[in-house]
């Protein structure tokens, strides 16, 4: 359709502007086209500023009030649109339409850190994130998680203290970040509930190679209630597609120093580039008689139901597969809240997601500017929404007809809408009974089991990385009496790891912590809980770095790009300038990084593929004799050619290759990739 004068129009009837040279014309945010953005209006060429420049009034002001609250915790995040699909029909346990099988239902994940503020390093060793909003047909569901699957406190009324003692000092405005200081420390030193989170934070569980590769937790448990009222218990948990893994932390440093939008970037790329990240969404279903016999409570978040006791029941898959338009737009202004759910999923009374309910709908109302930030589009649900909420900051829609109240006797199209007993949400009828008590049950009084099992239940390496990660963060602790609290608890986790960290901290151990219950020592290892043993089955989503110069093999070149396509990996080449290098055969190959710009930390398993004169080349450049011992020292898979013993040499690392370093010029290529899919060579890291 097009006016008089051939111009488009826009969808809100009013004619599209276009420049002479065919671009969109610039306008006020009132629609008048703008002559010149490039001056403000002046009394003469030399003179001051005129009032009349209206122009120039509204832009200045929308700058200055650009900014809005970061989140206290989850500032940095990053986030993506997606869908989920139920795979089974679940009517039996709950009545909500996203669980009816082939039911696909529109979804918005957001992943984040939760200590640093919104320009903090993705890798940082944090809690991470994983919030999903289902746009569902019956509202909003929010599926607000973490990627670990309990929490440091068991009542939300310690959540200010926790965070305050995570964050910068008051005082000083650092640590950034991090939680190696004496304030977390002390807190936590005095309070024995967050012994079994302890031991899930020092692992590498917080150092996630990718938010693709990480499991998302619920953590609370909630209910499903079907159609006929029944009540069931559930903890919801995602499962990455392609395996677990995480970063070391010498590495972590290192990726936070190369490239801090790491994580960001990582996501971004996946989905741009059609390897969409999958999660398959399990439940764990388990009814009253379970929970009274179950060794912890149930309604404690400090605490997990072992997979081998509550089998994961695979009912669904999370796929994300779209890009944001606007990061501000939807990422920044995405609000979560615990509170909302559907008709068919309620809420357990564990304190802390109680004390969250409150918390979350209170905290997006000072964020987001007033009530109505679900009319952010985001935000907003996909299903009708009718109410007769009015007026305040940002309201889009407001209440039509006659009608702002009920009940009211005006018919239905001035009388609006009404409660609908039938199909509306209904809170599960729980019998409650007790005495006003400000106090906590006795049933979560156990703090060091749990934190024992998962110590038990990790690999080696993995233990020794919670050992080490504990001896660094302790080390950061200037007061010696937290220190040595500190050891108090761990001795009643486990002998060997406090007489690790002690050694570390050249330290004698202390007596015991007193427990308010003795630790139970015939808890089962669960294989679940370890990273190495839930990692990929292929190299499907990683990346290989593939380091070139003048005169390297293109064959071999050729045939690792072919292998990483058919693996669904990518690759990227390095050289000693970003143009490239020419290749054995004469042809050029362009580079997708500068050496010194694609350090080896930002890949999964190296090649280096040179020829004696490029090794040469290499040898004179600090940042590539970095990559080849960073890859060493990190534990990753090496692919090399003869040509490249030049380079090994210089950084130190001749006489040091194992059987994770293969020759691919001399029948090794085979087992190179089948060796990538381990990861890691984790008996050099030892």
């Amino acid at each position: 359709m097009t006016t008089k004068n051939d111009l488009p129009i826009d969808d809100n009837g009013a004619p599209h502007q276009t420049t002479e040279e065919g671009y969109d014309t610039l306008t006020t945010q009132h629609g008048v086209a703008v002559s010149d953005d490039q001056n403000h209006l002046k009394a003469g060429e030399r003179g001051p500023m005129l009032m009349d420049d209206f122009h120039f009034r509204e832009k200045i002001f929308h700058f200055d009030h650009e900014r809005i609250p970061e989140r206290v915790v989850h500032a940095r995040g990053f986030a993506a649109h997606g869908f989920f699909e139920c795979l089974e029909d679940l009517s039996d346990l709950t009545r909500a339409a996203v669980f009816k099988k082939g039911e696909k239902t529109p979804t918005f994940t957001r992943f984040s850190t939760v200590a640093g503020n919104k320009g903090s390093p993705d890798v940082a060793r944090d809690v991470r994130g994983f919030a999903t909003k289902f746009y569902t047909k019956e509202g909003n569901w929010d599926l607000v998680g973490n990627n670990i699957p309990v929490f440091f406190i068991q009542d939300a009324i310690k959540f200010p203290d926790l965070i305050h003692a995570a964050k910068p000092a008051p005082d000083r405005g650092f640590p950034q970040a991090q939680t190696a200081h004496d304030n977390f420390w002390d807190f936590i030193s005095l309070s024995p509930e967050s012994m079994n989170m302890v031991m899930w934070i020092m692992s590498d569980r917080t150092i996630p190679r990718s938010f693709r590769f990480m499991e998302g937790f619920g953590v609370h448990t909630f209910r499903l209630i079907n159609a006929e009222g029944k009540s069931t218990f559930v903890k919801f948990h995602w499962k990455p597609k392609q395996g677990l893994q995480s970063v070391v932390w010498n590495e972590a440093l290192k990726i936070n120093g190369a490239d801090p939008d790491f994580h960001r970037r990582d996501l971004w790329d996946a989905i741009q580039t059609g390897d969409y990240p999958e999660w398959e969404l399990g439940l764990q279903v388990f009814d009253e008689e379970f929970a009274e016999k179950f060794d912890f409570d149930v309604l404690d978040a400090t605490k997990i139901i072992p997979e081998e006791e509550v089998p994961v029941r695979i009912v669904g898959r999370l796929v994300l597969d779209k890009v944001v338009d606007n990061f501000f737009a939807e990422t920044e202004q995405v609000a979560f809240c615990t509170n909302n759910v559907v008709p068919g999923i309620g809420f357990s009374n564990d304190p802390l997601l109680q004390g969250r309910n409150f918390s979350y709908l209170d905290t997006q109302v000072k964020r987001l500017g007033g009530p109505n930030f679900t009319h952010i589009p985001i935000n907003a649900p996909q299903c009708p929404m009718r109410n007769f909420q009015q007026d305040g900051h940002m309201a889009m829609h407001n209440p039509k007809g006659r009608a702002n109240y009920e009940p009211n006797s005006w018919g239905t199209e001035e009388g609006g809408p009404r409660e609908d007993p039938a199909n509306g949400y209904r809170h599960y009828p729980e019998e409650v009974s007790g005495q006003k008590v400000a106090t906590r049950s006795e049933t979560f009084a156990d703090h060091y089991s749990q934190a024992r099992q998962f110590y038990l239940s990790q690999t080696d390496i993995e233990q020794t990385h919670i050992a080490n990660a504990l001896t660094f963060e302790l080390s950061k602790c200037q007061e010696m009496r937290v220190r040595k609290r500190m050891l108090s608890h761990l001795r009643n986790i486990h002998e060997d790891l406090a007489e690790a960290v002690a050694d570390g901290l050249g330290l004698e151990l202390p007596e015991p912590a007193k427990a308010a219950r003795e630790t139970k020592t015939d808890l089962k290892v669960s294989d679940a809980l370890s990273i190495i043993k839930n990692g990929p089955k292929n190299f499907k989503g990683r990346k290989l770095g593939i380091l070139v110069a003048d005169g390297s093999d293109a064959g071999t070149v050729k045939a690792l790009q072919d292998a990483m396509e058919e693996a669904g990996a990518l690759t990227v080449v390095v050289a000693p300038k970003v143009g490239g290098a020419k290749l054995s055969d004469g042809s050029h190959i362009e580079a997708g990084e500068k050496i010194d710009g694609g350090p080896s930390i930002l890949y999964d398993a190296v090649a280096l593929v040179l020829s004696e004169e490029g090794a040469n080349t290499l040898a004179d450049l600090p940042p590539a004799r970095d990559f080849v011992t960073d890859a060493m020292a990190h534990g990753k898979f090496i692919g090399l050619t003869e040509g490249a013993e030049p380079l090994l040499k210089v950084a130190g690392v001749m006489g040091k290759l194992d059987d994770g370093c293969f020759r691919l010029d001399d029948g090794g290529m085979d087992g190179f990739l089948e060796a990538l899919p381990k990861l890691r060579k984790w008996d050099r890291d030892a």
